[in-house]
Order: structure tokens, then sequence, then C-alpha cells
């Protein structure tokens, strides 16, 4: 997507964060990659959710959406009220059980828009250390998230500078292997790691998400 169309749908999405009920508290929204690097045209529109596990929230319901929805734990792992409001968005995992991640993706993403959402309890930066030093254990480096990200909203409040300098394209980051290299990375690896990210991402096709819990 061109880029003033690709800023356009990050503000539609904190929009829709700031202004209707979500599957899962929200505490950040994050882009990263192409879009914060001032490409344009953006070849896909990475974005970030920091939300909050819902440890307790209508339990008691979970037997009457399993019966009604064929979904699991709804009360439970996302919550009820949000489900009343949006079934259409009512998504599972593979063993029947509802799934925040899919449930935002749903909510969030037209489906045939080339966006990748992340999804995690972690807040960005501290996701990034975490799925550094696992690739690197493994030298498994698909799955490495992009370091170059900017935080647009936090808490409720939307930072008005940080999206000004996302539409003037402003923001003054390194390469993926140079980013790579700051944060602990060999030269060599830094590298391989970034060809492998930049492969990985370039056979995605549509909207994607990925859930994560650090």
């Amino acid at each position: 997507m061109d880029r003033a169309a690709a800023v356009e749908r990050v503000e539609e999405i904190v929009r829709t964060v700031e202004s209707e009920t979500m599957p899962v508290p929200v505490r950040e929204v994050w882009v990263y990659g192409d879009v914060a690097l001032g490409l344009d045209p953006v070849e896909r529109l990475d974005v970030y959710v920091t939300k909050d596990i819902l440890f307790r929230d209508a339990p008691e319901r979970a037997e009457e959406f399993e019966a009604s929805h064929g979904v699991a734990g709804v009360g439970k792992t996302v919550r009820a009220e949000w489900a009343d409001e949006f079934p259409e968005y009512l998504r599972a995992n593979a063993n029947g059980h509802a799934a925040p991640e899919k449930c935002l993706a749903a909510h969030l993403l037209p489906d045939d828009e080339p966006i990748h959402l992340e999804v995690c309890n972690a807040s960005f930066d501290d996701n990034v250390t975490q799925r550094l030093k696992g690739a690197m254990a493994r030298e498994d480096y698909e799955q490495i998230l992009d370091p170059r990200g900017a935080c647009l909203w936090v808490d409720g409040e939307r930072s008005a500078d940080a999206f000004q300098k996302l539409r003037d394209g402003e923001f003054v980051l390194p390469t993926l292997s140079g980013a790579l290299e700051m944060l602990g990375m060999d030269a060599e690896e830094a590298s391989t790691a970034a060809d492998a990210v930049r492969a990985y991402r370039e056979r995605q096709e549509g909207a994607t998400v990925r859930g994560d819990v650090v």
C-alpha cells in the first residue's frame, strides 16, 4: 500500500482501540519496519499490540458461548462483553479455545490488506530482546522482531508527536542488520538474520497475526 494509506490504516487501528471494546485490554500500539522507516510504498504494514492477559472476566458464561458459538473460553481468555457486541470477530485456536490474538486481528484488520499484527503481553522493547535471545540460541532467525519501532499509543494516550513523525517519515533508524548489531549480534550473524527476516516477510500474503506470551 502507498505510505499515506498505510499511515491512515494505523490511525484507524488506534481509533478503534480507543473507541471500541476490545477482546482483551490493550495497553500499547506500535508500528515497526517499513512504515517506521518512511518507505513508500510500504510492502507490509507491521503493527505491534501490547495486551494484558485476561485472568478473570465472566467465566460463568463460558459454557453459554461454547454452546452458541462453538468456541471455548469466552469470559476467561476474551471478554464476554466484547463477544456479545462483536460475535462476528470471535476466533478460536486449533484446540477450539478463544484466541486473543486472532480475535484482535479479526477486529482490527481487513483480511485482504498486507498487514501483520504482533500481539504480546510484553512491551515492544522487552519482546524484541526476548525474541532475539531465542533466535540466537536456536539459530532460527525468521521470528526475530524488527527492533526499529515507534510507540504511537500507550495507556489511552496518543502520541501526536510520534504520529507526525510517522506521517513525515522523520524517524531516523538504522538498517535491520545494523539494528541487530546494536542489540548484540556480530556483523556476520546480523546480516544472516536480516536476510532471513526479509525472506520470511516476503512469503507472507494478506493479513497475518502472531501471538506471543513472554
